[in-house]
């Protein structure tokens, strides 16, 4: 299975370029995939360096409702004319981010909800004998403290965004199992507990960022970088390599508790797992 980072918020050795936002490209034996589309035609033009024909995709899945994982879709949907593309339910939503006190709205496109060419995703739901995807994720574990500032718009009022737009995507080839998630807004290791209770194990590897990143950390921010830290490093079994929103601080922090069990991937780069 190969990962390629078409759209990422750091600079990798590839001299692609890079943004606030995610997309990863994944090659399996039987799908040519898209995980998000970044926030605009990056990913398009990295994908064009890197000699990756788009028209060739035959599946695109969208992790949640925000501009920096959907916002290249207009992009998307130009060059390819046939892939499928699974959005989570409420992927259309009002979302919005607090900067200084006013809400910007951070959705998706609002010309495309009727999109013809999307499927509303199931709970939990098999595409294929390689591709899944669940939702419903659980609230055991504290989320990431720096949703506090994300919102959704209900009637005329803004309220905590609560992530029911959220999915994420489990890819299997030759019994090799890689979970995908965009912000793990849920927190990385509630996402856990439901593949384990929807899988009976864990994954073998999982790719995401862990909505980490801040300007300036509060003592109560440190302390969840550790704590992350320390429960991702419980699943033993499990690789795990992450980017965009989790922020190179909160990485480098991690990656000492972890050592080689994390990694991180940057925009332009490829990684090949098992």
């Amino acid at each position: 299975m190969n990962i390629t980072a078409l759209a990422e918020n750091t600079a990798g050795s590839s001299g692609c370029g890079y943004e606030h936002g995610l997309s990863l490209y994944i090659e399996t034996s039987h799908h040519r995939l898209l995980f998000d589309t970044g926030a605009s035609d990056l990913f398009c033009r990295n994908a064009e360096r890197l000699q990756i024909d788009l028209s060739r995709i035959d599946t695109v899945v969208l992790s949640h409702g925000h501009y920096d994982h959907g916002g290249g879709l207009p992009y998307f949907l130009q060059m390819n004319r046939t892939a499928r593309i699974f959005i989570p339910p409420h992927a259309f939503g009002a979302f919005y981010s607090m900067h200084k006190d006013a809400p910007v709205y951070i959705g998706l496109p609002r010309e495309l909800r009727n999109n013809p060419r999307l499927v509303t995703a199931d709970t939990v739901m098999t595409i294929d004998e390689e591709l899944r995807l669940f939702s419903g994720i659980p609230s055991r574990w504290p989320a990431p403290s720096a949703n506090r500032r994300l919102k959704e718009q209900i009637g005329d009022i803004l309220i905590p965004d609560l992530f029911s737009h959220e999915q994420c995507l489990a890819v299997t080839e030759n019994g090799f199992t890689v979970l995908f998630s965009g912000c793990a807004h849920h927190g990385m290791r509630n996402i856990l507990d439901r593949f384990q209770q929807l899988y009976q194990n864990a994954p073998d590897a999982a790719v995401s960022g862990f909505h980490l990143k801040q300007s300036v950390y509060s003592p109560e921010e440190l302390q969840q970088i550790k704590e992350t830290a320390a429960a991702l490093k419980q699943y033993s079994g499990t690789r795990f390599i992450t980017c965009h929103c989790t922020g190179e601080f909160a990485y480098e922090q991690m990656k000492k508790q972890m050592n080689g069990q994390l990694g991180y991937l940057h925009s332009g780069d490829t990684v090949i797992l098992p």
